[in-house]
């Protein structure tokens, strides 16, 4: 079973940086897109941003900009650079890899934006 686990959430004040990593373990398996999203307690999970395997990128409007996705050439590290934080994009951000209709989810890590 793949497993994907986040790690580099934490308490920063607004205008900060952060930098999100999410690595796939356990049997081989190369993604197609690697993407990040992000929930608040009680609100849906949005997309954050994406890419896919031939370097192609999407960001929501919220972070364009602002976060920067990027990968490992195998397709099974991902990373989100996060910059000029706001309080709202406090969130627990969770790490989605999928290949055709095979897909995983991370357990999340927790980003807390406040002064």
């Amino acid at each position: 079973q793949v497993q994907l686990v986040e790690s580099g959430g934490g308490l920063v004040q607004p205008g900060e940086s952060l930098r999100l990593s999410c690595a796939a373990s356990g049997p081989r398996f190369s993604a197609s897109v690697m993407a990040w999203y992000r929930q608040v307690p009680g609100q849906e999970r949005d997309f954050i941003a994406g890419i896919y395997v031939n370097g192609m990128t999407k960001y929501a409007d919220s972070v364009q900009g602002r976060f920067t996705i990027s990968r490992d050439r195998g397709m099974r590290t991902v990373w989100l650079q996060m910059g000029s934080l706001k309080p709202e994009d406090s969130a627990v951000y969770y790490c989605h890899a999928a290949k055709g209709r095979v897909q995983y989810w991370g357990k999340g890590t927790l980003v807390n934006v406040s002064s």
